[in-house]
């Protein structure tokens, strides 16, 4: 976990993000919302953090819905 926050926080450090979402089979671990951020504290360049870290909406799966978004409809002939 502890590798986990630290990347989390290079991210936060270069982007400063709004929030922090999970996605694929991470996000189904429920120790981490509690756990990674006690510890990305540490690592991040701010005397305060508050971006939180979410679950994705839609579950695993949320990344190939929004990829579905991407693709072009068809047009109709």
């Amino acid at each position: 976990m502890d590798r986990l926050a630290r990347g989390l926080a290079s991210v936060m450090n270069l982007v400063d993000p709004d929030a922090i979402v999970l996605g694929g089979g991470l996000s189904s671990i429920s120790s981490l919302y509690e756990q990674v951020p006690c510890l990305w504290a540490r690592y991040v360049f701010s005397d305060r953090v508050a971006t939180p870290l979410l679950p994705p909406a839609h579950g695993a799966s949320s990344g190939v819905r929004g990829a579905a978004w991407l693709w072009p409809p068809e047009e109709a002939s």
